[in-house]
């Protein structure tokens, strides 16, 4: 079963939400934090990303970041202000972009559950990201961003949300980047019904936020005995159904000692190459960028015992044509190879050639969310940068003090 629990949120006064809320901490780097924060006293990336307060070679990871970022936790809290819930809630949050609506629940769920593969993973973490993210939680005795979690739809669920996304909304506003984030808090009557529907959700998957989530469990671990609040972590769960996933393209640095022409020979002798457009045709298809032209390269198909995870058109890429023919053997530590999430369109890809950062830049087709819950299920991990999640949740408009 999945377990989801009512907490007491901290969260800003619905007429400053807008002010406070601000993009995921790991999305952006220190000087986009700094500048996206810039004027903006209410930031949320204050607490979130707090090295943007301090002398710009602070290292992010210095005690006096994280010192920083609990007093900017309670300055917050008394100058937004921040306000704690009356009483232990549940929320729908709705996100929209474009054509595209998705209405997930805010919750607490559970750190045993996530232990016990009830709540699946398909990432590996880095100790260094958990160590920061676990010492940023019990510092501020708080997790103050959510994780995005995706379930199998549940028709009781969706018919919750719909009547419930009917009332006037707690929080409501477009932010700069033209997504619109609505917040309804759950009336009291609705949460037992709520909590028994999620209790026949078999599993629940991580789409986004695997180091928050790992960083819950060791802060309830540092806090054993100190805190019952710490044995739950905060996420925003949405039917796989309505979760959008972007692709994550890849862009190379050179032709591994190759000429345009003579790596187009190359890949041309492994695999069927055509004139193409910018965006894939569909799966098993590469939209490849080189000398000013895109391609359309259709990749091999893979073998038929492969691995969930290796059936990826990310991977498939990689065994077929970055490692043979451009040399790139670990993406996740060549300093060759660079990731461009979908949000950015075709036309970063095209941009980082012409210009000369990149040599060749290769367009993929976004993985399924079914391919991402077979791949936790088999409990594979995914290539590196292989999902891009959009539209991306707000940190700051809901926090669990802890």
């Amino acid at each position: 079963m999945a377990a989801v629990y009512p907490f007491l949120a901290l969260r800003p006064d619905p007429r400053v939400a807008a002010d406070v809320a601000d993009v995921p901490y790991d999305v952006v780097s220190t000087s986009e934090a700094r500048s996206l924060a810039a004027n903006r006293p209410l930031s949320f990336l204050h607490v979130s990303r707090a090295e943007i307060d301090l002398p710009p070679d602070t290292d992010p990871y210095a005690d006096v970041v994280y010192r920083t970022a609990a007093a900017n936790f309670e300055r917050l809290r008394t100058s937004a202000p921040l306000v704690v819930e009356s009483r232990p809630s549940l929320y729908f949050y709705r996100l929209v972009m474009g054509d595209h609506a998705q209405i997930g629940l805010a919750a607490c769920f559970s750190v045993d559950e996530y232990e016990r593969d009830i709540v699946r993973k398909h990432e590996r973490t880095r100790k260094d990201k958990e160590d920061d993210r676990t010492r940023h939680i019990v510092e501020l005795r708080a997790q103050t961003g959510p994780v995005f979690l995706t379930y199998p739809a549940a028709p009781a669920l969706d018919a919750l949300a719909a009547r419930i996304t009917t009332h006037a909304p707690l929080v409501d506003f477009t932010a700069a980047d033209g997504i619109r984030h609505t917040i309804w808090q759950v009336p009291a009557g609705d949460v037992s019904a709520i909590v028994d529907a999620f209790g026949q959700i078999p599993v629940l998957y991580i789409a986004d936020g695997h180091h928050r989530a790992a960083s819950a469990m060791r802060a309830k671990q540092a806090l054993s005995g100190k805190s019952s609040e710490a044995s739950t972590f905060l996420a925003v769960a949405f039917p796989h159904n309505q979760t959008q996933i972007l692709p994550y393209h890849r862009v190379v640095k050179d032709l591994n000692g190759q000429t345009a022409s003579s790596f187009l020979a190359a890949i041309s002798a492994r695999l069927t190459v055509a004139p193409g457009g910018p965006a894939p045709s569909g799966k098993g298809h590469v939209s490849m960028y080189l000398n000013g032209a895109w391609h359309d390269v259709t990749l091999g198909a893979p073998g038929r015992d492969a691995a969930p995870a290796d059936r990826l058109d990310v991977s498939l890429l990689q065994d077929q044509v970055l490692a043979p023919l451009l040399g790139v053997g670990d993406p996740r530590t060549d300093k060759r190879i660079d990731f461009v999430g979908g949000i950015r369109g075709p036309a970063a890809l095209s941009r980082a050639v012409d210009q000369g950062h990149a040599a060749v830049a290769f367009a993929l087709y976004p993985v399924s969310v079914a391919d991402l819950m077979a791949i936790a299920d088999a409990g594979g991990i995914m290539p590196p940068k292989s999902t891009w999640f959009e539209p991306k949740l707000r940190d700051g408009l809901l926090s669990h003090l802890i």
